[in-house]
């Protein structure tokens, strides 16, 4: 063991030293944003507009991230999965079921990896999807509002990583999980993992008018590690292919036991089959306890149901449903071209990039050319459904995206470079570096139909000497290119919030004239909603105090209260009265323990507070709203608890 440790650090050590030399060498050339003046390329003018959204995923932040392209401007962080104090979101009474799961209240989250809604095949900007790593959950973002409206907890599931991966037509946004784990859980010798591990393929079924999410079946597996994967598309809709590595089925030191085998495998998945075999009936419902949160944007109040089953099924009791394609070991990335013909297995430990063809495939399948089974799956010949192989294009490949004009572009890990490569020749076209260890890169509509093309950009893990130095750490950085010519044009560095693993991006015409406003105040069905000042009142009930409020530039209504006391929990139900787009007012009180409030145009939140001092406390508008925001306050008169001090409110009036 010893011995495979030292080989092991040894390589890696060749590996490093290769990245680093390498890198210094592309440094000192004079290619990319080097060789000409590309400013203007990437320069977006005050007023104008950036062509292009991206979201990038905030990785451990649990928010994601919506920039401007090609500015590299950032323009909002949506909180998913995380608490976020800017906006209040999972403080507010309102939001904090969004962060409810079987585990209890989870304030955070790893995001990593968004999907947009398609239909056709082709984006369409209605939603876009994104998991959560850690505890297993899949999150749906209304691109209208630019707001987390729903969360559905992935049970049967640990690290779920291999997600989220949308359908043609959003039929379902699917989650593999990344971990292999007892299914059901249960207490077990972790040395018995082979055999008694499964991995589960979550189909999470999207209703076409309301995008209302439902766990419509999971495919219980063998306990391999589910990386990455993505749909068919045109003539191989219908299927969904995942990267699968430790199929050693190792539970210890895995960067040794879990590379032993030539090759590991991608699952091919004939979900049109399996979901007609659900249709009529077939599967297991097995107990399994998991949260589904809903928002509703009438009532402006999520909810939270925690649900009791869901439909298993055995992928032997399927025949045809599922087949393994023998790839390059430890494959990371899994992508499909916009035909649907070749599927990318991107194997990091492979000296080249192997290419599958899904016409082979399917005539591998009806030939029954087999090399065996493992668990009851058929295992297909690996030259059998072989499309073509890149020639060691660099050292590392893990992800690949597409242009539509028949070009791939893959990133190289190890080399910190991206490839272009051509489809059916599978010769090298261009390279170009990142700096330092790239990730993911993303095309606009790159994994779809019809990608969106003329930009790319990289993710890269390691910032290092790119910008401004802030300590030990830097935030994340990533590149633009210009793909329009024949060779990749570097424009751009900007930097990244959290930890960036994958992004979406699409153009902007297909959000811009359809994002929303403000929420109709005749709208608003908040329980607690105040429409005016007329409106506003404070009511007690036992210890609890509900404070009915308004705002609007520049008052709070009311502005002035007696008769809370030490003890009591005081709700302030702010309603923001504005009408006029980008007029958000903010709501803090003195002691407050969540975190402020941002409420939006026609909006109502709430927040708690529990007074444990006597005194007169001031609450405020934490966002700048007009010239009087410093004059929009209040105050609160806290008696202590035995006081007899009646329940008094007034707005520009002495309370008397």
């Amino acid at each position: 063991m010893k011995n495979i440790l030292k080989s092991t650090i040894a390589i890696l050590s060749v590996l490093v030293a290769f990245t680093s030399c390498n890198n210094l060498a592309k440094s000192g050339s004079k290619s990319g944003a080097l060789a000409s003046n590309v400013a203007e390329k990437v320069y977006v003018a005050p007023g104008e507009y950036d062509s292009h959204y991206a979201f990038i995923s905030g990785g451990y932040s649990g928010n994601l991230t919506v920039y401007g392209l090609p500015s590299g401007r950032m323009f909002k962080e949506i909180p998913v999965f995380s608490q976020f104090a800017t906006s209040g979101y999972g403080y507010s009474e309102e939001t904090k079921p969004m962060l409810n799961t079987s585990h209890g209240f989870i304030p955070w989250g790893d995001s990593h990896h968004p999907d947009i809604s398609q239909t056709n095949g082709e984006i369409d900007g209605r939603f876009i999807f994104i998991n959560e790593n850690n505890t297993p959950r899949i999150a749906k973002i209304d691109l209208k509002t630019f707001e987390t409206t729903e969360i559905i907890e992935v049970p049967n599931s640990a690290g779920n990583h291999s997600s989220s991966f949308v359908t043609e037509n959003t039929e379902y946004v699917v989650a593999g999980t990344r971990f292999s784990v007892p299914i059901p859980q249960r207490d077990m010798p972790i040395k018995d993992y082979k055999g008694n591990f499964k991995g589960a393929l979550s189909f999470i079924s999207v209703a076409p008018e309301t995008g209302n999410m439902d766990i419509k079946f999971q495919i219980l597996m063998p306990g391999f590690n589910y990386d990455l994967s993505h749909p068919g598309r045109g003539k191989s809709h219908g299927w969904f292919f995942f990267t699968t590595y430790n199929t050693e089925e190792a539970s210890t030191l895995l960067e040794v036991n879990a590379s032993q085998n030539d090759k590991d495998f991608i699952a091919a998945v004939n979900w049109k089959k399996i979901e007609e075999y659900v249709n009529n009936g077939g599967g297991t419902m097995m107990p399994a306890e998991y949260a589904h949160n809903v928002y509703d944007e009438h009532t402006h109040t999520a909810t939270s149901t925690m649900k009791k089953e869901v439909r298993v099924v055995n992928p032997i009791d399927v025949p045809g449903a599922v087949y393994f394609l023998p790839t390059p070991k430890s494959p990371h990335g899994c992508d499909v071209d916009p035909s649907g013909e070749y599927i990318v297995g991107n194997g990091k430990l492979s000296a080249n990039l192997t290419v599958h063809s899904f016409t082979k495939m399917l005539d591998a399948i009806e030939n029954e050319k087999f090399d065996g089974e493992a668990y009851g799956i058929p295992i297909l010949n690996f030259e059998d459904v072989l499309a073509g192989s890149v020639e060691q294009p660099g050292l590392g490949p893990l992800h690949t995206e597409f242009d539509g004009q028949g070009n791939a572009y893959t990133t190289f890990f190890i080399s910190s470079e991206v490839v272009k490569w051509k489809l059916g020749t599978w010769e090298v076209i261009d390279r170009k570096p990142t700096y330092y260890s790239v990730g993911h890169l993303t095309i606009p509509g790159g994994n779809s139909r019809k990608p969106q093309g003329k930009y790319m950009f990289a993710m890269n893990k390691i910032t290092k000497d790119r910008y401004l130095p802030t300590g030990p750490e830097m935030e994340h950085s990533a590149q633009l290119y210009d793909i329009s010519g024949d060779k990749m044009e570097l424009l751009l560095d900007f930097p990244t919030h959290g930890e960036p693993h994958y992004a979406a991006a699409m153009e902007a015409s297909l959000i811009k004239e359809r994002s929303q406003k403000i929420y109709n105040l005749e709208d608003n069905k908040h329980p607690y909603a105040a429409f005016s000042d007329d409106d506003t009142k404070v009511v007690r009930e036992g210890n609890e105090v509900h404070i009915y409020m308004t705002t609007i530039r520049s008052h709070f209504s009311p502005d002035n209260i007696e008769g809370v006391k030490v003890g009591d929990k005081v709700y302030f139900h702010v309603t923001n009265l504005e009408q006029d787009f980008d007029v958000p007012h903010g709501f803090a009180v003195l002691g407050q323990n969540t975190s402020e409030l941002l409420i939006m145009p026609g909006q109502t939140k709430t927040s708690v507070w529990e007074p444990t001092k006597v005194g007169v406390w001031p609450f405020y508008c934490t966002d700048f709203c007009s010239a009087l925001h410093q004059e929009m306050q209040g105050y609160i008169r806290v008696s202590p608890a035995s006081a007899s001090t009646p329940m008094k409110w007034s707005l520009g009036e002495d309370i008397e």
